[in-house]
């Protein structure tokens, strides 16, 4: 599933992916929306509001909001998802809603946004108990996207020296020692979600764990 540029290829998975954490959302009372995500310092509601600016910002509006905020990135992002979190959890929804099938991003590859969406995903649900079975492939594609790339999120870098063996499908990547377990527990230890370490298994946890721990 290359990143070649051709909207059909990603965008659909993108979009199938929003929707269905949009449908997972609804109902949510406003005391759940508080709930601690797997993103340390934000919200549940939060991290749906970065993933909603995420898909609103053009690379101009990228820029411009960069330059503002003199290349500090972690206060842009700040900055864009104050944005787009409105008055209550709903409104936050709402909002996401609005951007299901948008395909305007920030200057990143459409897979990292995909990963981007999966993963805050995941943020957001793993602390409200709610599970999503996704695709097999859409999530192998992924892992694989990220095995290659510490772009956004440092995950290459995280697993290197290290063989990883999806235990529910084909993904395989590395030598060394093993770590292995469902794909997309693997998925999310690579990018670096301490919650999902306890699903692993194999010689090479430790030494993953001590990494994913050792974050900044």
């Amino acid at each position: 599933m290359p990143d070649s540029g051709v909207k059909t290829e990603v965008w659909p998975l993108i979009h199938a992916e929003r929707a269905a954490l949009a449908s997972d959302l609804a109902g949510l009372t406003e005391e759940r929306w508080g709930t601690p995500s797997l993103c340390e310092g934000l919200t549940v509601r939060e991290v749906l509001a970065h993933l909603t600016s995420s898909a609103s910002l053009t690379p101009l509006r990228w820029m411009t909001g960069v330059i503002r905020c003199r290349w500090d990135f972690d206060k842009q992002v700040a900055m864009r998802l104050a944005e787009q979190l409105g008055d209550d959890g709903a409104e936050t929804l709402e909002r996401f809603r609005g951007i299901v099938t948008s395909t305007t991003k920030p200057p990143l590859p459409k897979m990292a946004m995909l990963g981007e969406t999966i993963v805050h995903g995941e943020d957001i649900r793993r602390p409200l108990g709610i599970r999503r079975d996704h695709p097999m492939d859409v999530l192998t594609a992924l892992a694989g996207y990220y095995r290659g790339s510490d772009m956004v999120v440092v995950a290459k870098g995280r697993i290197g020296g290290l063989r990883l063996q999806a235990t529910d499908g084909p993904f395989a990547t590395g030598a060394g020692p093993l770590v292995a377990g469902t794909t997309l527990a693997l998925t999310m230890a690579m990018t670096g979600r301490a919650a999902y370490l306890a699903e692993l298994d194999g010689d090479g946890v430790p030494i993953l764990r001590k990494r994913v721990l050792s974050q900044d």
